[in-house]
């Protein structure tokens, strides 16, 4: 009698668990997508404003503009946006314009710091506060006669810190630069914060940082990093540091961080077709999913990567017109199928 009672449980629990995967199917194409974009680092991917004009389906919610790579330490800060614009001639002032039409669309506009390369490091809490004041008088609210973007007010700072710290110490840094910045919010400015750490959790640039909580959004780089990447048609080790860093991170919207197209990374791409049948309808369980995050506006105009998430295409199309790679030549029962699989492993039977 009581294993009767158990297998009924069990099977009663198998329905729910299918009912809930059916009510996530059935909405998953209904959902749009918030995109952030890295601008700044080719010259081939137009201005700014194109950017933000780019598509019919107002593609990015948010723009990074990259980089901002030498600063503290003593170093003079500079900004590097390829031929973009010069600022030792002082003419990036004419990007004032083309941020401030962004924000006219309700696109968020980040100066990311760091990047791969580059002349950059915080070398105490001092060196931290002198460099939160440097960002907020010369991209933010405050007030400085020479601003690099001109008159514009930027919304926020991106944290894309890709150098090797030397042990834990030299992590606190960037948690307290991150805390100074934050604590300049007032009633009529948010200084939204955000952080680009690599898949492997944690992180060993921004490890300590991201426990402070002050980050509002953090896209995670699933790009250059096999151990957590996508590669070869294997999305487990992709979902698996998805559900680590999910769990672990108390506040802020999280983002799958992807590479436009082949080209613009050397690993880490994830078919735009497998990305909307399989990989987004199981982050959406997440409580903080926030969207993607691309690299970079380059690659992404010339795969129209971010088209194809908005319009959700490969859920409403013929295989035919998905691309033509390995997930697309099977049906679409083939790709339900294979969802319901990967939601029960990854979230269900937790």
């Amino acid at each position: 009698m009581i294993r009767n009672k158990i297998v009924v449980l069990y099977c009663f629990s198998l329905v729910l668990n299918l009912v809930l995967i059916t009510f996530l199917l059935s909405n998953a194409a209904e959902s749009s997508e918030n995109i952030a974009i890295y601008w700044g680092q080719n010259n081939n991917e137009g201005t700014l404003t194109e950017t933000c004009a780019k598509g019919n389906y107002n593609n990015y919610s948010y723009v990074i503009i990259a980089f901002l790579n030498k600063f503290g330490n003593g170093t003079t800060p500079e900004i590097n946006l390829a031929d973009h614009c010069d600022p030792s001639s002082n003419d990036c002032t004419m990007l004032s314009t083309h941020i401030k039409n962004c924000q006219m669309k309700r696109i968020k506009v980040l100066l990311s710091i760091g990047g791969a390369d580059g002349e950059y490091g915080l070398g105490s809490t001092d060196d931290a506060k002198n460099v939160s004041d440097y960002l907020w008088n010369k991209f933010l609210g405050g007030n400085s006669s020479s601003r690099p973007f001109g008159d514009a007010i930027l919304d926020g700072i991106d944290f894309d810190i890709e150098k090797n710290s030397k042990g834990k110490q030299n992590q606190q840094h960037w948690e307290e630069l991150a805390r100074f910045l934050k604590s300049r919010n007032t009633s009529t400015q948010n200084v939204y914060l955000s952080a680009a750490p690599q898949c492997p959790y944690p992180d060993g640039e921004l490890g300590v940082a991201l426990e402070t909580g002050v980050f509002d959004y953090v896209w995670i780089q699933f790009y250059n990093n096999p151990e957590c990447d996508y590669s070869e048609s294997e999305v487990n080790r992709l979902l698996d540091s998805w559900k680590r860093w999910t769990k672990s991170l108390t506040s802020g919207k999280v983002f799958l961080g992807l590479p436009a197209s082949p080209a613009a990374a050397d690993n880490g791409y994830v078919p735009a077709d497998l990305l909307c049948e399989i990989v987004v309808p199981v982050l959406r369980i997440s409580r903080n999913y926030g969207g993607v995050m691309l690299w970079t506006t380059h690659y992404d105009k010339q795969s129209g990567y971010s088209n194809y998430i908005k319009s959700s295409l490969c859920t409403q199309q013929k295989s035919p017109e998905c691309g033509g790679n390995y997930y697309c030549s099977h049906t679409g029962s083939f790709y339900r199928l294979n969802l319901v699989v990967v939601l029960w492993k990854h979230f269900l039977l937790l």
